[in-house]
């Protein structure tokens, strides 16, 4: 495995080196073997007795010089100067076998200077969600982290309760979030910041050193990315949940998978996070607040863009009016792919806000009110979707004017059938499942509905004959809060 440690080489400053904080009776929950093949880990090293005691943190690995990132963020719109790494160690950057660079970290490995008092370790529920829903996203085509390890520790982690410990080996593309900016950028030293930049330039962006201007061109294409990621979270119905700068990736991916959830019966204002008491972050404002999140990213550049602040602020600001034509343009697009259209026109906007207000009017399941429509194009088959509605009514008017929009394309039904049953899914990581999963896990030590889920989720577009893991919740087993786990 080829490894590199290019972010212990920047100030230190940027970092704390540190250790994990040994565990009691390490045991595997999952392993990632694909991930790891990809990596090049050692076969040694993977789900092996060493394997183990690294990714628990009970041993060192021979690559590895653990450290924890600084970082600050703005939380529910508060600004907190000093957050980082409270109960996550970076092991190392790998190179994989395609040359592309990943962060391997622990998560949950104990605590570190940045913990603020914290224990530094996950309760076992947190890890199952993530290692479920990361890998699930990655299958449904969305920029996210990955899971690689999940190990439960033998020792209880006291919340409310004393609950079952467990670490995530999580591996992201890297680390860093707006909120490094704001910590760096807080030091109010400008070498610092102009270092970082180009480093984090040259790490992901490295085609905007040629640019004219490279931290607008840099800027732009973190605007880029973040308008790209919420389009996907908003296709499938997924919420963050705790979109805070510190927990919005520079790269562009899905990172920190704390009270996130994919909506049952839409709603457009739909909130899970028990902390997010206002709907901040609920599943409509997803958009406007990535655009927030991108305008504090777009303060610490200011210095960087141009030496006249008021030009700075020009040019940063037409930057960041990039995004809401981005974002809607690649909305429409996929949202239209949805429903069958190959080449959607602004016009096409109109019908899809009206299937949508149809979904949430009549309370329908956000994901198989998308995966049913298809059957409405197949000969003799049983309407799915209009069943799926209280007013059949409403219904067979937005489909009589779905069908003449489809009229007009140069597409058979057998291939608009096919293209729709390629981007709407038929099985997403349910929150009730994922409870149920949680559940037995933590209170049973039961790991055989969380290894169903890992390998029925890895192939959400196939038609399977699991009832069960197709269904909405029913009235009991719907799921009202979700929790971080810190």
């Amino acid at each position: 495995m080829q490894v590199d440690h290019s972010y212990a080489r920047l100030p230190s400053q940027f970092y704390q080196s540190w250790q994990a904080s040994p565990v009691e009776a390490p045991n595997w929950l999952a392993f990632n073997q694909p991930l790891a093949a990809y990596l090049g880990l050692a076969k040694s090293e993977q789900r092996t007795e060493l394997g183990l005691q690294q990714f628990a943190g009970n041993s060192v690995p021979a690559w590895a010089k653990p450290l924890a990132q600084a970082y600050a963020g703005h939380q529910f719109g508060q600004y907190n100067p000093q957050l980082g790494d409270g109960r996550a160690l970076l092991l190392a950057e790998v190179i994989a076998q395609d040359g592309k660079r990943f962060d391997v970290q622990l998560k949950g490995a104990g605590p570190t200077p940045f913990s603020r008092g914290g224990d530094g370790r996950s309760v076992i529920g947190p890890v199952i969600r993530e290692y479920l829903v990361s890998e699930a996203m990655q299958v449904l085509g969305v920029p996210t982290t990955r899971a690689l390890a999940a190990v439960a520790t033998g020792q209880n982690v006291y919340r409310d309760e004393p609950v079952p410990g467990a670490i995530l080996t999580r591996v992201a593309s890297s680390h860093i979030r707006i909120g490094t900016f704001q910590y760096i950028a807080a030091l109010g030293n400008p070498g610092y910041l102009r270092q970082f930049a180009d480093y984090v330039i040259d790490r992901h962006y490295p085609d905007c050193q040629q640019q004219d201007n490279p931290y607008l061109a840099f800027l732009g294409q973190v605007v880029t990315k973040q308008a790209t990621l919420i389009a996907h979270w908003m296709r499938l119905g997924f919420i963050h949940g705790v979109m805070n700068t510190d927990n919005t990736s520079i790269s562009g991916e899905t990172i920190d998978y704390g009270p996130c959830a994919f909506i049952d019966q839409y709603q457009a204002d739909k909130v899970f996070s028990s902390i997010d008491r206002r709907g901040r972050y609920a599943y409509s404002n997803q958009p406007p607040i990535a655009l927030w999140n991108l305008a504090r990213l777009a303060e610490c550049l200011l210095p960087l863009i141009d030496a006249d602040e008021k030009v700075a602020v020009e040019l940063a600001t037409e930057a960041l009016q990039q995004f809401q034509p981005q974002y809607e343009a690649l909305w429409l697009s996929q949202m239209a792919a949805k429903v069958g259209i190959t080449e959607p026109s602004p016009a096409d906007k109109v019908l899809l806000d009206d299937y949508l207000h149809l979904l949430e009017q009549h309370q329908v399941d956000f994901t198989l009110g998308f995966r049913y429509l298809s059957d409405e194009l197949r000969p003799a088959a049983d309407s799915k979707a209009q069943a799926l509605f209280a007013n059949c009514t409403a219904f067979t008017e937005w489909r009589e004017r779905w069908l003449t929009r489809l009229a007009q394309q140069p597409l058979s039904h057998s291939e608009i059938t096919a293209q729709m049953d390629g981007v709407n899914p038929l099985l997403i990581p349910r929150n009730h499942l994922i409870a149920k999963a949680i559940e037995q896990a933590q209170d049973h030590g039961d790991l055989r509905l969380f290894q169903r889920l890992q390998q029925a989720w890895q192939t959400p577009f196939a038609s399977i004959a699991d009832a069960d893991l197709i269904a909405p919740p029913k009235p009991e087993e719907v799921v009202h809060r979700t929790f971080c786990g810190t």
